[in-house]
């Protein structure tokens, strides 16, 4: 695992300080070795985590006749197959990294290579003679790969800071993808919050200027597909991915929630490799703790388990603030916090960790699956009726639990009260078109979201831009691998195939997947209700961040946005922290913003002067 950055320089003045400079912000994702490599027209440089072949592989890497030279980010899983083939075709390798087998498949097939790889990637290919950069990035968007373009230039790098370090790039917050943030709680699609700069999006390649797929991924549902097949078939692809996923020359861990997901991935992963380490988080006293289910599947296991409480004793704040610093875009996943300290116990025993990330957006796990579906119910209702309904929920008295009931009959009434692909977003604690209108001095009124097939919609946004963002920020900040196996595309495509009643049945959610382990796994684990990786944000907004809360969305700061109408947001801490609503998941959203704005000192009033244009999201 690494982390990668350059730019083309069409003066032909490289500054060889700049990439340096740009090397030293990232060398938390390669602690292990740094490189550079330059010419009259590039800079190329790479931090390395070393994980395979130790004693060889550093970055960058130039080919034979030191023609072509790649910065790589990523693990190669199938590694060994495209080095015989690659052989049988003349190449003679000199390491057993994967890097290598990368350059040379580049070499030989040029970008047909890229849909060969099977892995977590994103890489940066040089051609001298030619002046040509390939990018390429994974086809689940694992790894993450930002550009920006300015005059005849191109900035790339592994985290958007790589590009910040340009002076000549423009820090203006783009006003469509803060529109998204606050509809999504993260900034979905190709854009960024800061304008001009894009995600390379998954499945695709940079080359020449021009970004095309060389991987797409299709939903045609097979009907005739039944359970006892799909078993079988789902049983032979995670014992293939998971061995797989366990190639490593450093310490390996598993993260274990107690859930079925991670479970799944312990049980394959230990027929495999026994005598694993798994790492937990807990949260003792508090009524979404899962302990007793994360130890007893390490007790099952026998695995070398280690566990971390997260409480409010904890330097909680600090963690916060330091999110600003690593997450790049804003992200208001509140699930950032434990996946921060959980990556930083596990680096302490190992340096790659498996997870159990992917299953939910695959086979159908999330709660709001059924929510969408009880809200379908709700609007048999008549309008007026439940619009009604959700002005008496003030009357509910307010809990600190992370989603009590009150906070459940309040979402839910609401969200029947919008268009069904906006309320599925907005069953995360989002805001809706009429709070941001409230909310924003000078509002984007983009069309609404479209599309039925809720799957789809997680799997193209929640999961790449949400899900696996949190994931390797947090990680990396801490110099840890995570490889998530269910996300082998070939999985992925077995998936896509699958008839909506294998997924969610009788309000079974994931059911094939709960079916395949029914005789493998605790009967708890697989009746036990579904938890959200997060924290209790209604509880510590009032108590332990409380005084980051008031200190950061202060009056000054948010008038000063130009962005932002302060008496809304007064409004919201106001009720909040009288508990006369739970807001905490909004207020949290808000915090990270204004955290992150001042980090990186992104310009915001000026960017809201410009004319603004409505495009759909993804």
């Amino acid at each position: 695992m690494c982390g990668i950055a350059g730019f083309t320089h069409s003066s032909g003045c490289p500054d060889s300080s700049k990439i340096w400079e740009i090397m030293r912000s990232i060398v938390h994702r390669g602690p292990d070795q740094q490189g550079v490599w330059e010419s009259a027209h590039v800079s190329l440089g790479a931090v390395r985590l070393k994980i395979i072949d130790l004693e060889h592989g550093e970055q960058p890497m130039l080919s034979d006749d030191g023609e072509t030279v790649l910065v790589f980010n990523g693990e190669i899983y199938n590694n060994a197959e495209l080095r015989q083939e690659l052989e049988g075709l003349g190449h003679r390798f000199h390491s057993r990294c994967d890097t290598e087998t990368l350059l040379r498949a580049f070499l030989q097939w040029d970008t047909a290579a890229f849909a060969k790889l099977r892995g977590m990637f994103a890489a940066a290919f040089w051609t001298e003679s030619r002046r040509r950069l390939v990018l390429v990035r994974d086809r689940m968007g694992i790894k993450p790969l930002y550009f920006a373009k300015h005059n005849s230039n191109i900035y790339f790098g592994s985290e958007l800071k790589t590009i910040l370090h340009h002076p000549e790039i423009s820090r203006r917050i783009d006003p469509l993808s803060l529109d998204r943030y606050l509809s999504l709680n993260y900034v979905s699609g190709e854009r960024t919050m800061v304008e001009g700069i894009e995600k390379l999006p998954p499945g695709h390649f940079f080359d020449d200027g021009k970004i095309s797929a060389y991987w797409t991924l299709a939903f045609h549902p097979d009907v005739s597909l039944d359970l006892e097949s799909a078993k079988d078939e789902l049983d032979r692809l995670l014992r293939s991915a998971v061995r797989e996923h366990l190639v490593s020359d450093v310490p390996l861990g598993v993260w274990s929630s107690g859930g079925l997901d991670s479970s799944t991935i312990l049980h394959y992963a230990a027929e495999a490799a026994p005598h694993l380490k798994t790492f937990s988080i807990s949260f003792h006293g508090r009524e979404f703790d899962e302990s007793q289910y994360f130890r007893e599947v390490a007790k099952k296991y026998g695995t070398d388990h280690h566990e971390f409480d997260l409480n409010a004793d904890m330097d909680i704040q600090g963690a916060v603030e330091e999110l600003a610093q690593y997450s790049d875009d804003p992200c208001a996943d509140a699930g950032l916090i434990p996946v921060w300290f959980l990556s930083r116990m596990s680096r302490q025993e190992v340096t790659v960790a498996l997870s159990g990330d992917g299953a939910d957006e695959l086979f159908g796990g999330y709660n709001t699956y059924l929510a969408d579906d009880y809200a379908r119910k709700l609007r048999m209702i008549p309008r007026g009726v439940r619009k009604l309904a959700a002005r008496m929920t003030s009357l509910l008295p307010v809990s600190d639990d992370k989603i009590g009931l009150d906070y459940k009959i309040t979402r839910m009434l609401n969200g029947s009260l919008l268009d069904p692909v906006e309320a599925h977003f907005f069953w995360n604690g989002t805001f809706n078109r009429a709070e941001k209108r409230e909310l924003l001095l000078d509002p984007v009124e983009q069309p609404a979201l479209t599309g039925d097939n809720f799957l789809w919609l997680d799997q193209l946004t929640y999961l790449p831009d949400d899900i696996l963002h949190k994931c390797d920020r947090m990680s990396m900040a801490h110099s840890l691998e995570v490889r998530p196996p269910f996300l082998d595309h070939r999985i992925v495509e077995f998936a896509a195939k699958l008839p909506q009643n294998l997924k969610i049945r009788s309000g079974k959610l994931k059911f094939v997947l709960r079916e395949l382990m029914k005789d493998k796994l605790p009967r708890s684990i697989l009746s036990r209700p579904k938890e959200g990786f997060d924290i209790p944000v209604h509880h510590w907004l009032r108590t332990v961040l409380r005084p980051l809360l008031l200190d950061t969305l202060n009056e000054r700061t948010v008038r000063a946005s130009g962005i932002f109408s302060w008496p809304a947001i007064d409004r919201a801490i106001r009720a909040h922290l009288e508990r006369r609503a739970n807001l905490g998941y909004h207020l949290w959203g808000l915090l990270v913003l204004f955290l992150w704005i001042r980090r990186w000192g992104i310009e915001t009033k000026e960017a809201v002067s410009e004319p603004l244009s409505a495009v759909s999201t993804p």
